[in-house]
């Protein structure tokens, strides 16, 4: 459409026809390297270059992209067909007039008086456009304004192996060089230029257009997983043009030596980037599986439930026999509360059977391969006993870390727990979690990491000492070696935003942050609201997502609670969420988790190695404090 990109600017010397520029290109010096991609060498157009006709095919295109130093071909394909035997049918073809063949896409040149009043009728609509269409205010949340006017961090999406790109992230950090739309620019067709990552959060990137320097007056945002983001050179071979900004246009007068210079050494993203998050977004489980999944209206029991959707690898379960189809429950299909049909009973966990024995057409049951696989255990030895105490994350109160007794051992590791002082006579309130369960601690955890434990309900020698509650109740500590006590380098520190899953309210993904680390275990806080809704969840688990995930995936953020409706939201939301915890009787927080600011730095504490007799006496001196 264009003879090069600035046919429309005040310099109109460089429009001659392509029939014209038959001047090669002078070599860039051997000592020069140019970002490479799958082993080709890419240049950019510098405005003077104009338009070429590959000599194989007669596709038209911006010179600058055209294959081999005389731009004679637009690929290597037309190259080397051109030697082949197909080259005089080919020219024979042209010659007699005869059309190309349907790999060509001819642009038909057009006068440059034509082409800038078509420009000028351009530029009349969308101004015509902009009259018309009257502003539409968006309410929305938007994590690069949240996160540039706070000058906050989030989580880097390595933290979250069971994210999409989780594992295979690379190196993608600042600096990094893509190509993307160029939206500084009045042209009818859309074209593309070079940007750099200026700051990287979660999945979102800042982005600033190159040749602007220091000025952030354009920079934007953009997930780098979306499909608007592409490695240096895609252009070059997908034969998209490359347009420096209208800002910058007139800055340089060599566009291709400027990032010939700025791209030498440069890293982009890796050619088949796109091909791995479509790959990472691929997931195993199907709607119509069938699964057996926690009650939630019973945790000590299992049902079966059916698979209804899945976004983004997280689940939306219905349970079977419900006549509500709202009747559902939200996880991850990594989540350690979904299970092959036969878990339970292969384990001796309750279950609630269905009262039909036939499925329903259409449903089948998930193959047990795809469910996350828990660490082998050998509880030949000394191993978990009916009775002994424990400290454990309460799951119909998350931010409360409870005394606990383990009421039932169950096979391959699993074990049923209650909460002390808030049980019923039946069990009904019991949960299970596998002895390997990065939710359950020794003895003395809270108390050498300062963290408020919650004691049962009812007692009143206060403040709780596990000593005398133990000698109380005639009971013993779980031996503090049975525990899991590793303890992942997983990259997360205080202060990082991401995304996190209200586990009260599984169907909603929060704005939230990290304000504690102990060990493995996070304290999630969700933003807008007040700490009393604080999580503790551990720093592996399926709930939590990098900064983006939710526009990745299309699965809708919760935004925190603006200011001015926190306090008229607050108690509905008090209301709805107590309701949800009352289902048990479990203790009711009396008073806010106080933080010091001195505790939020994380002070790390190790376990004692090797078995000793306190162990199982109920003293607190599990840990040791290490020497930083």
């Amino acid at each position: 459409m264009f003879d090069g990109y600035d046919s429309c600017s005040e310099d109109t010397s460089s429009s001659s026809s392509s029939d014209e520029s038959e001047e090669e290109v002078a070599p860039l010096p051997s000592s020069l390297p140019i970002i490479k991609n799958n082993g080709q060498v890419y240049t950019y157009p510098d405005g003077k270059s104009g338009m070429a006709t590959c000599e194989m095919c007669g596709m038209v295109g911006v010179r600058d992209a055209f294959y081999s130093k005389t731009k004679r071909f637009c690929s290597v394909s037309c190259s080397r067909s051109y030697s082949s035997n197909s080259k005089k049918a080919s020219i024979l073809a042209r010659l007699q007039g005869k059309p190309p063949t349907k790999k060509a896409k001819v642009l038909q040149k057009q006068p440059l008086v034509a082409k800038l009043a078509a420009y000028a009728q351009y530029q009349a609509t969308l101004q015509n456009q902009a009259k018309t269409k009257a502003a539409v205010p968006v309410e929305g949340f938007s994590w690069g304004n949240y996160i540039n006017s706070n000058s906050f961090t989030a989580a880097p999406v390595t933290c979250f192996k069971h994210a999409p790109m989780g594992t295979c992230w690379g190196d993608i950090s600042e600096g990094v060089r893509v190509e993307v739309p160029n939206t500084d620019c009045s042209l009818p067709t859309k074209v593309f230029w070079i940007a750099g990552i200026v700051k990287l959060a979660g999945y979102n990137a800042l982005l600033r257009y190159e040749g602007f320097e220091s000025d952030s007056s354009l920079d934007f945002w953009c997930n780098v997983c979306g499909s608007d983001i592409h490695p240096v050179g895609w252009c070059a071979t997908s034969g998209k043009p490359l347009v420096p900004p209208r800002t910058i246009q007139h800055k340089y007068t060599n566009w291709k030596a400027f990032l010939v210079k700025r791209l030498t050494g440069a890293k982009t993203l890796p050619p088949d980037f796109s091909q791995k998050v479509s790959e990472s977004m691929q997931y195993p489980f199907k709607t119509s599986m069938r699964v057996e999944v926690v009650d939630k209206t019973h945790l000590c029991r299992t049902r079966v439930a059916v698979v209804e959707s899945v976004i983004g690898g997280r689940l939306r379960l219905v349970y079977e026999e419900s006549e509500d189809k709202n009747d559902d429950f939200w996880c991850h299909m990594y989540s350690p509360l979904i299970h092959h049909i036969g878990w339970s009973r292969s384990i001796g966990h309750r279950f609630k059977r269905p009262d039909i024995t036939k499925k329903q057409d259409g449903h089948f049951d998930a193959p047990p391969h795809l469910f996350m696989k828990v660490k082998e255990v050998d509880a030949a030895g000394e191993w978990f006993k009916e009775g002994m105490k424990l400290e454990a994350i309460d799951p119909l109160n998350l931010s409360a870390i409870c005394v606990a007794t383990i009421r039932k051992v169950l096979a391959d590791g699993y074990l049923m727990i209650g909460i002390d002082g808030s049980e019923a006579a039946d069990g009904s309130d019991w949960f299970c979690y596998h002895a390997t369960s990065p939710s359950i601690f020794p003895v003395g955890f809270c108390e050498i990491n300062m963290i408020e434990l919650t004691p049962p309900r009812g007692y009143a020698k206060l403040p709780f000492k596990w000593f005398d509650y133990l000698r109380e109740t005639d009971s013993i500590a779980a031996p503090v070696k049975l525990f899991n006590k590793e303890v992942p380098n997983h990259g997360f520190h205080v202060g990082m935003k991401l995304e996190a899953v209200d586990l009260m309210e599984p169907r909603l993904v929060c704005v939230a942050t990290v304000t504690r680390i102990i060990h493995r275990l996070l304290r999630i806080h969700f933003d807008g609201w007040e700490d009393e809704y604080d999580q503790w969840v551990d720093c592996e688990s399926p709930d939590l997502y990098p900064v983006g995930w939710c526009q990745l995936t299309g699965y809708q953020l919760q935004p925190p609670a603006p200011q001015s409706s926190r306090d008229s939201q607050s108690s509905s939301s008090k209301q709805k969420k107590k309701a949800k915890s009352q289902q048990y009787k479990g203790h009711k927080k009396m008073t806010s988790l106080q933080l010091k600011e001195e505790l939020l730095d994380g002070e790390e504490y190790s376990f004692l190695q090797g078995a000793s007799d306190q162990e199982s006496n109920g003293s607190a001196s599990y840990y040791i404090k290490q020497e930083p």
